[in-house]
This record gives C-alpha cells, sequence and structure tokens, in this order.
C-alpha cells in the first residue's frame, strides 16, 4: 500500500509538471521541428551582440535564453566582441551609427520612437542579422518581432522588415480593486498583491510586462475607473513604484485612476470645485509627488459624473473644466489625462445612445492638448455588436482614443468562446465620412484621418490569477488581438487569428484551419444566439450574466425593455428622425442610408428601427421568422464548434483540450438558454408560431425568468 501510495505521488507530480496549463501564453516557444531553421537558427544563437548597455537590453538577453532553451535546447552565446565570432547585432540607429549608411538612419529615425528594423547588414565583408530601434524598446519590440516570425515558421534571415506602431498610447485598463477583486472580471482575482507590495514582488508581474511587450502594448492603468481616493495616498505610491520600476525595462508607462473628489477624501478640503485655487493646488502637489516616486509616471485614467462617480457637474463646471485642471498639473511632467467618455445622466430625458455626444460635442476644442476622450466602440456598452460611436469624427479639435473591452462582460463572460478581434476590425472599419469622405474609425483614433499625433487604443483587461491568465484559455486570443490591433488597426481578425493558433498550439495546417476557423466563426455565432438584428441590452440584471429581456425595475435605461421595446406591433427601438434621433449625430451620409430599415445593413436593423413583427427581409421572411432563424443558427454553431475542437483532438495536449472541451460543453447549454428564454419571452408580444425550419424552443419562460446567479464573477461591489 505505502508503494502504491509512493508510486501514486510520483505520478501525480510528474504528470503536473508535464502538464501544460495555458501559463505560458503565445510565448511558450515549442521546440523548432524545421532541420534548416533549426541550423540557421543555432548558428544565429551562437553569436549575439549589443552595442551598448540598457536594462531593456538585460531582459532581451533573458528572453533569447527562454526561447533559445525551448526552441532548440540551445543557450545563446552573448559576445564581448563585435566582430568575431558574432552572429546577430542588437542595438540602437544611434548606438550602431558608424555601421549604418546615412539612408539607413535616416529610414530608421522615420520610425519613430518605437520602430524596427531587422535584417541581414554586411559590414566588411561579412553579413550579420541585426535588430535595430530607434531606442532600446524599439529593439525589443523588434526581437519579439523576430522570435515570432520563428514560432510562425515565417523567418527568412535574407528579407528586411521594417514596423512602427500607428498608435502612441497601446493601453490596458485593468478594473482591479484594492481588495483584488476585479470588476467585471472572470479570470480569478486581481494579480496586484497590494497588501503584500512593496514587500513582496510576485514573478508573475515580470511575465505579465513579457506578455504585453510581445504586442507592444506600453501603458496600463491598474486600477478601476470606479476610484479609490486611497490610490493617490503616499502609501499607494511606494506600492505603485515598484511595478512601474519592474515595467520600465519592457517599455510600459503605469497610469492611475483619479478619483474626482481626493481633495475632499484625502486632501482635507470642502469641495473638489476644478476651478477652486485649493483644489488647482491639491492636484498640482499630488502630481508632484507622484512623479517623485515614478518619474515615467503615464497620468490619469479618470470617470466622472458617470454610474454615481464625483466630477465637476457637482460644481456647475463641465467635463473640459474638470480634465483641463488635471492636464495642466501633468503637463510640466509630460503626462496625460485620460477622460472617458462613457456618461449618461437618469436625469436627461433622452435616449441613452444621445448622451455622450450631447455632454461631448459642444466641448469640442476647449481640452488641452495633453488630454485624450476615451470613447467605447458604441454609444451604449460593449454590445455583442453596436454601430460605432458617433462621436468618432465628431470632434476633430480633440484627442479621442478609442476603449475596448476585453473581458467578455456581455458576450459570454469566461464560459465562452468568442474571439474579439472580428467586433474591433467591424468597428474600425467602419465609415465615418468625416472629417473627410473617406475617414474610417480606425483613422480617426490612429490619427491618420483625424491629424492628431496624441492617439490611443485602450483595451478593459481580461487578465486575473487563474493560472492560465484569462479563465477560458482561448480568450487568450482576445488579449493577444488587442495587442496587435493596438499597434496596427488595419490588420486583419483572420491574420492575427493564424498568428495566435500558430504560437500557441503549433503549426499543423489542419489544426490551423480548423482553430483559426473556430475563432473566426465565434463572433457571429454569439451575437446570434444572443442579441441577433441589432437587438441589445437584453442581458441579465448587474450580473449580466444570461438572458434577461423581461428585466424591468429601477433606472430605466437599465432595463431590457428600455432598448427592444418589444410589443404586439413589432419589435426594435426607433432612432430615426421620427423617434429619438439619435442617428442624427451621425453624418449625413449614414443618416440617409440607415434611415431607410430596407438599406441599413441588417445587423443594425433593429438597433435603429421599431419594426412590426411581418416586416419583410432581404430573405423574403419575416422579421419574426428572421429572429428565430438567427437564435437556432446561433446554437448550431456552437455545436459546431465542438465538432471541430473533438476533430484536432490528438493534435493538442490532452490538458488542454480538455479544458476547452468542457467549456465548449457548457457554451452550448447557455447558447440553447439563451435561444429559447428569449424566443419564448418575444413570442409572449409576437403572438406567432416559431418558424418550422428551427429547432422549436423548449422549456417554461417564467422558470427561465426565476432564475438567480448570486455567485456570478464580477459582479460590482456594493460598499
Amino acid at each position: 500500500m505505502k508503494n502504491l501510495f509512493t508510486l501514486l505521488c510520483w505520478f501525480a507530480l510528474t504528470f503536473s509538471a508535464l502538464a501544460n496549463d495555458g501559463y505560458g501564453l503565445w510565448l511558450d516557444y515549442s521546440p523548432v521541428q524545421n532541420t534548416q531553421l533549426r541550423s540557421d537558427l543555432s548558428r544565429l544563437y551562437s553569436g549575439f551582440y549589443f552595442f551598448g548597455k540598457s536594462p531593456t537590453y538585460e531582459v532581451i538577453q533573458k528572453e533569447l535564453t527562454l526561447s533559445g532553451e525551448k526552441m532548440l535546447g540551445q543557450s545563446p552565446v552573448f559576445t564581448t566582441e563585435r566582430l568575431a565570432q558574432t552572429q546577430v547585432w542588437l542595438g540602437t540607429r544611434e548606438e550602431l551609427s558608424q555601421v549604418l549608411s546615412l539612408q539607413q538612419q535616416t529610414s530608421l529615425r522615420a520610425l519613430g520612437e518605437d520602430g524596427f528594423w531587422r535584417g541581414p547588414i554586411t559590414f566588411q565583408g561579412k553579413t550579420y542579422y541585426a535588430i535595430i530601434g530607434n531606442r532600446p524598446v524599439g529593439v525589443l519590440y523588434g526581437v519579439f518581432d523576430w522570435l515570432k516570425s520563428i514560432q510562425t515558421d515565417s523567418f527568412d534571415k535574407t528579407a528586411e522588415k521594417t514596423d512602427s506602431p500607428k498608435v502612441r498610447l497601446r493601453m490596458l485598463n485593468h478594473w482591479d480593486n484594492l481588495d483584488r477583486t476585479v470588476e467585471r472580471g472572470y479570470a480569478g482575482f486581481s494579480i496586484w498583491d497590494w497588501h503584500k507590495l512593496p514587500g513582496y514582488v510576485d514573478p508573475r508581474y515580470l511575465d505579465y510586462a513579457r506578455a504585453n511587450a510581445s504586442l507592444g502594448i506600453n501603458a496600463v492603468s491598474l486600477t478601476n475607473v470606479n476610484a479609490n481616493a486611497r490610490i493617490l495616498t503616499t502609501d499607494f505610491m511606494k506600492k505603485a513604484k515598484v511595478l512601474a520600476d519592474l515595467f520600465r525595462p519592457y517599455g510600459i508607462k503605469v497610469f492611475l485612476t483619479a478619483r474626482f473628489s481626493a481633495p475632499m477624501e484625502i486632501g482635507g478640503l470642502k469641495t473638489a470645485d476644478p476651478l477652486d485655487p485649493a483644489v488647482i493646488d491639491f492636484w498640482k502637489k499630488k502630481t508632484e509627488e507622484m512623479y517623485s516616486f515614478i518619474p515615467d509616471f503615464g497620468g490619469f485614467l479618470v470617470k466622472a459624473n458617470s454610474e454615481g462617480q464625483p466630477g465637476p457637474h457637482e460644481y456647475g463646471r463641465n467635463h473640459a473644466e474638470g480634465a483641463n485642471l488635471l492636464a495642466d498639473a501633468l503637463a510640466p511632467h509630460g503626462g496625460v489625462v485620460i477622460w472617458r467618455a462613457f456618461v449618461y445622466s437618469h436625469e436627461l430625458d433622452e435616449d441613452r445612445h444621445k448622451h455622450a455626444n450631447l455632454e461631448f460635442e459642444p466641448l469640442d476644442g476647449k481640452f488641452r492638448d495633453n488630454v485624450i476622450l476615451q470613447v467605447k466602440n458604441g454609444a451604449i456598452d460593449f454590445m455583442p455588436r453596436e454601430p460605432f460611436h458617433p462621436l468618432f469624427g465628431a470632434m476633430p479639435q480633440t484627442n479621442v482614443g478609442m476603449e475596448f473591452q476585453i473581458t467578455q462582460e456581455y458576450l459570454g463572460q469566461a464560459t465562452q468562446l468568442v474571439y474579439l478581434a472580428p467586433m474591433w476590425e467591424e468597428v474600425l472599419q467602419s465609415k465615418t465620412y468625416r472629417p473627410t469622405p473617406s475617414s474610417t474609425v480606425g483613422g480617426v483614433v490612429d490619427g491618420s484621418d483625424s491629424g492628431k499625433k496624441l492617439t490611443l487604443v485602450a483595451g478593459v483587461s481580461n487578465i486575473g490569477t487563474d493560472r492560465n491568465w484569462t479563465g477560458h484559455l482561448m480568450a487568450q486570443s482576445n488579449w493577444y488581438a488587442f495587442g496587435r490591433l493596438a499597434w496596427d488597426p488595419d490588420l486583419t481578425s483572420q491574420t492575427i487569428a493564424e498568428e495566435w493558433v500558430k504560437m500557441t498550439f503549433g503549426r499543423d495546417p489542419e489544426l490551423l484551419s480548423k482553430v483559426s476557423g473556430m475563432l473566426l466563426d465565434s463572433r457571429e455565432a454569439a451575437v446570434n444566439y444572443m442579441m441577433p438584428l441589432g437587438l441589445h441590452h437584453i442581458m441579465g440584471w448587474d450580473h449580466h450574466y444570461g438572458p434577461g429581456p423581461w428585466v424591468t425595475g429601477g433606472r430605466p435605461d437599465w432595463t431590457a425593455p428600455y432598448y427592444h421595446q418589444a410589443d404586439s406591433l413589432g419589435i426594435g427601438f426607433d432612432r430615426t428622425a421620427s423617434g429619438s434621433d439619435a442617428l442624427g449625430q451621425y453624418a449625413p451620409e449614414i443618416v440617409q442610408a440607415w434611415s431607410d430599415p430596407q438599406q441599413i445593413p441588417e445587423k443594425y436593423l433593429l438597433w435603429f428601427h421599431h419594426l412590426p413583427w411581418d416586416f419583410k427581409l432581404q430573405s423574403g421572411r419575416t422579421l419574426w421568422d428572421e429572429i428565430g432563424l438567427h437564435y437556432d443558427a446561433g446554437v448550431k454553431s456552437v455545436r459546431q464548434m465542438q465538432e471541430t475542437w473533438t476533430s484536432v483532438q490528438d493534435k493538442i495536449d490532452p490538458e488542454r483540450h480538455e479544458h476547452v472541451r468542457q467549456l465548449l460543453a457548457i457554451q452550448a447549454e447557455e447558447a440553447e438558454w439563451w435561444r429559447n428564454a428569449c424566443l419564448l419571452y418575444f413570442q409572449t408580444f409576437a403572438k406567432r408560431p416559431f418558424p418550422a425550419e428551427i429547432e422549436q424552443p423548449t422549456g417554461d419562460l417564467e422558470e427561465y425568468k426565476s432564475r438567480r446567479f448570486p455567485t456570478a464573477p464580477g459582479i460590482r461591489p456594493r460598499w
């Protein structure tokens, strides 16, 4: 018996050591199988030479050591001789100035501070492979790009490549509270252990920085936008300093969320009026103290006068006056204010879709140059599908940045596979028709259409303490996709999906085709079984988990009927000139096309139109039948995903395959739940039979309505 126990313990430990729990993300560096590539890499790894010294170069050496040992079973050689035994040169443009031509230096300079060049350089009759940036962090980005080319089997030692980010600030927003709960977080607790900082530094912090740097993410806001004033105390600054120091070699700046009422809560003042001299002095001194701890502090992210958060309105001031108060305090230090445009008021008797534009458009041109208005991709709140926010293109004199949500608050949370890149691509490629007729949302955001230099793409993090970081293994693809699109908003979701699959699961052609196909189909599947044809905000109340089209009570704009407006005549929200006229906030070209229910893209149909149940769609079917077919198609798509995943079982390690298999089973059940509950509910208004072609909804509507989820993760704390 004792021997059996010993054997079981040995087996458990061995199995645990071999199991792939997903912690390595897309940086797991699987062994290189291609014989020629292995030979080429073995030679390159035999001689790295750095032209200078930098903490970032030390980071690069660690990454090269890790990658060499995992991909080749070979530790790299770092030589101190520039020519002898050297294979790879690494350094900045300035450090390599003596070996670069004037043309090469000019080309590099044009890439900006984060850009890089990599390729062969011939010097004194010998060819070296070089990775060069304008700053050490550019070299780091070039190294990660080189390693990615190896992992995706696209490395060509004879080819040159240049790349630079199109967006200046590429930022993760953590909605993490100081007690380690995470608002709308579905992957465990916050990775920031504020209680143990600054004395204890979790090794995971460096792995987090590595992952972000591999994507070019260069800014993180550590704390929840529903902010706690304690974040700005001296004690907390000492804790944040530790993270800032760790992240600096990876090119990542730390931002913190600022509570507008902090002058009263921690400063002892009786007001937080942005024009009060004492308040101005408070923020000036508090900002100076912050920079004494973190010399490269990025700035403040602010949620004000939204969902109960304090702001300038309490003092009769507007958002520009509030933002400029902080901007003036930060300006001498090079800091930035990121002011969220997610504002809506129960006191304003207007369609919630209109609130942000009504508040901010009149303030165009009144914000300081170091203020960025952070605008959600759509005007409501991260729905499975939203038309782009009308503020994009409506404020030509203001820096306007994008806010995406990586954590899946309204998209199945951590139980569902929903690859978000197609959603983000759809938004970024949408035509705004302003400031020019050819402008797109992406062009406004990255400055190519707006002409702005201070640009931002931010994403609400889906990261937590779960071993695989994101709760659902496949949700790692959304962290990855966010970073890639923040770097280049013109990338396609297919390109990104294929990169991620190769780096995560390997380069088998069948596996690549099937898994990337699952990813690319998953978002449309979720839209279909949740909120098809422009239906929106019909999820469960507060926890936002599962369907709740029947939810009423409290603020109207927190209830589902406010949005779907189903009645005996039809369904949908009339936002045309005959209704709320929210459509009028868009460019005239969009207004003209989308005012006609026969011309508007059907994916937005019920977002802007209240239509009869028997309204005929392009398919020739009635609206009621089309809604049913969409809900049913979503369910069938998830079942197809299950079959596809089963078919690649022999190509994926058992641990990760089983993890995803179980979650896909949950997703299939939840898709049926969404379909059945919503169709049964809407049938009470439509009074029509379900389409004969679909799997008939089952279950009892009252039972669906009675379900409660008190343990659902990510519920906003109520203290």
